[in-house]
């Protein structure tokens, strides 16, 4: 099969087609014939050699794929060769071919291609862990996303309004606010320009919001702390402004506020099995009937996974970045 290697840390371009073995499905795992992968900022760590895959994992970059069932290990029982599905890899997504637990993969929901359908395991998994099970989002909750625009961003704008939340979010630029209001957010806030601590408390009456998602890290620590009402919950998933800051805990403690974070690809395939579940009760129906759906920004063939990652790097995109395997 052809696959898109690492060949060594560094930029795009050290992305490059290989061949390799198309992988066996061990006992419970299905391989499926790939047709479309999504890209993540995860991939771009693994890239420059600064997210290293977990232990038994493909080296090959890629979390998130659809396509259809071209065989099944010892032991499976949800799914026949043929179906189609979208699953979240442990890695491995940027081939022809990979291999994943049948647990951790979905039926495409009715209509979707296969592009879109690659699009939604990386981000739901970790929208749906992080801002309702880690967070504990609930409806007539207020709820703050940092970098709405990003696939991340777009995907808990749409599933915290779809579930009833109160949505505020930060973006980098006009258009990128303007997408994010269309998406359902009840405001979105131009970073550059304004302050994000003194907004959200204008549009709470001063109480701060109950639940922020968290991908920047280094001064927006405080500044979470700040904007955050009594008994708010920050979660943390991505330290792209630094992992290190200075906050005042005085504050974490008159509001009893809870700080809490995680990364999702080390999981067990017991955990992402058990999120699988509850996003198909859950998720799949809003997405069946297009209430939601990820918001789709270029697709670039297999070959050009270095231009996927350049666009991704540039930060001008607005939703999901996917290439195109079939």
């Amino acid at each position: 099969m052809t696959a898109i290697a690492i060949t060594e840390p560094g930029g795009p371009l050290v992305l490059k087609p290989e061949r390799r073995d198309v992988p066996t499905p061990a006992a419970g795992e299905i391989l499926i014939r790939v047709r479309a992968a999504g890209v993540n900022r995860p991939d771009i760590l693994q890239r420059k050699g600064a997210y290293p895959p977990p232990p038994g994992a493909s080296d090959l970059p890629g979390l998130e794929a659809a396509g259809e069932v071209a065989a099944i290990g010892e032991g499976v029982r949800r799914w026949r060769v043929g179906e189609t599905v979208t699953a979240l890899t442990p890695g491995g997504g940027y081939a022809e071919y990979v291999a994943v637990h049948e647990t951790n993969a979905l039926p495409i929901p009715h209509g979707f291609t296969f592009t879109e359908a690659a699009a939604i395991p990386e981000t739901f998994f970790t929208v749906w862990h992080n801002v309702f099970q880690r967070g504990g989002l609930t409806k007539g909750e207020s709820f703050l996303v940092h970098g709405g625009s990003s696939g991340i961003g777009t995907t808990a704008i749409q599933l915290a309004r779809a579930l009833g939340a109160r949505v505020f979010t930060t973006a980098g630029s006009a258009e990128k606010c303007e997408a994010c209001v269309r998406l359902g957010a009840h405001r979105a806030i131009n970073y550059r320009e304004q302050d994000f601590v003194a907004a959200v408390k204008d549009e709470t009456g001063g109480k701060g919001v109950d639940v922020i998602l968290d991908m920047v890290g280094g001064d927006y620590v405080d500044r979470n702390y700040e904007a955050a009402a009594v008994e708010g919950r920050i979660v943390q998933i991505a330290t792209l402004g630094g992992p290190k800051s200075t906050a005042n805990f005085a504050r974490l403690m008159v509001k009893r506020l809870t700080h809490t974070g995680s990364t999702l690809r080390p999981r067990s395939v017991e955990f992402k099995g058990r999120i699988a579940s509850e996003l198909e009760a859950q998720v799949w129906p809003l997405l069946a009937d297009r209430r939601i759906a990820p918001v789709m920004d270029m697709i670039f063939p297999l070959k050009e996974a270095w231009r996927a990652h350049e666009r991704m790097e540039e930060g001008e995109h607005i939703g999901k970045i996917v290439l195109d395997v079939a």
